[in-house]
């Protein structure tokens, strides 16, 4: 593309090679390649920084990231800490991470923790160990577990998915969901209803259930304790929880599982009991995966903004990192009712 004025040598092409192109001063290549300001000043207009970054794609150049992480004493790397990366649910929020942080300048670095407090807390070191600059927690528990690490440290992270009090995180509004899918159920004339809720330390699981149960308080239906059964949030957890809450003399006539992998679960035990989901028993789902609608019997389910949460947490390490504090964010929800709820038989 230039005509014979640069020839590729041993180490590839250089910010000289960009510069002498362009016509640019080589430190004005330097800072728009290598997403430098000086004193918060743009590097160059944003027709020059184009031009500069569309020569350096053509030529193939790429900036030395050990140098740069040296003379920064910034590796570029970013941390993402997720219960279990297949989830579809986590899948789609570290997409969301994953896009924003390039967008950035940034690799994120992901890793799986099980839900395992050890396994959480051995990440986290390993993380370290790689010199992230930053971290994205998106398996925190209620109690803090592990933050105590990144605060001595003294890194920057944010939580996303689930919160912890006192901070920065990045989650739905799980409360306003769980009051959504209460609503949503009173509205049809179910009133014996069952909870699938979750795992007992994981904040948006009790958010979840504590704003629908708050609905149904107010409406003068309590849900008894029985009714409520703790769970993990995949398939397996769902099935067993909706067998024990179909045990019950009477059954409800809906569930509400605060996760849709849960709730793909209770349908599968509706099924093995010959139930039709909807005109037998109720079914609600949280987060809308792109499964839900896909399904022989569409499932409702509580819509999380779920990519949008992983660009806001780059966003908000981004703030942490230039020295701003982060705010703790929580999206609005949005239900999508669908054949899995009927009107009370």
């Amino acid at each position: 593309m230039n005509g014979g004025q640069y020839e590729a040598g041993a180490r590839g092409p250089t910010l000289a090679n960009v510069a002498k192109i362009t016509g640019y001063h080589v430190s004005t290549v330097s800072r728009v390649l290598n997403g430098s300001t000086v004193a918060g000043v743009r590097a160059a207009s944003p027709a020059a920084a184009e031009r500069i970054r569309e020569v350096a794609r053509e030529l193939g150049y790429r900036p030395n990231a050990a140098a740069i992480a040296l003379r920064r004493r910034r590796t570029r790397l970013l941390g993402v800490v997720m219960a279990r990366m297949a989830d579809p649910v986590l899948a789609t929020i570290y997409e969301g991470i994953e896009q924003a942080a390039r967008q950035r300048g940034f690799h994120p670095l992901a890793v799986n923790s099980w839900e395992d407090p050890d396994t959480r807390r051995e990440c986290i070191e390993a993380l370290m160990d790689h010199g992230v600059d930053a971290v994205i927690l998106g398996d925190s528990t209620v109690d803090g577990a592990g933050l105590d690490l990144l605060a001595t440290r003294k890194l920057p992270f944010v939580l996303v998915n689930r919160g912890v009090e006192g901070h920065p995180s990045v989650t739905c509004d799980d409360h306003a969901g769980g009051r959504m899918a209460a609503e949503h159920l009173l509205d049809l004339g179910h009133r014996r209803v069952g909870v699938l809720a979750g795992l007992p330390l994981a904040g948006n699981a009790i958010g979840r259930t504590e704003g629908f149960l708050d609905a149904f308080r107010a409406a003068g239906h309590p849900v008894p304790a029985e009714r409520v059964v703790r769970s993990t949030f995949d398939i397996a957890g769902g099935r067993m929880g909706a067998e024990r809450l179909l045990r019950a003399d009477p059954a409800p006539t809906a569930i509400f599982a605060v996760s849709d992998s849960a709730a793909l679960g209770v349908l599968g035990c509706l099924r093995d009991h010959a139930i039709t989901p909807g005109a037998g028993v109720s079914v609600v789902g949280f987060n809308d995966v792109p499964m839900a609608a896909e399904l022989t019997i569409p499932l409702t389910s509580v819509r999380s903004p779920l990519r949008r949460i992983g660009e806001e947490s780059v966003n908000q390490l981004m703030r942490l990192m230039s020295g701003q504090p982060a705010q703790t964010l929580r999206l609005t929800p949005e239900l999508m009712a669908r054949k899995t709820t009927a009107p009370r038989a």
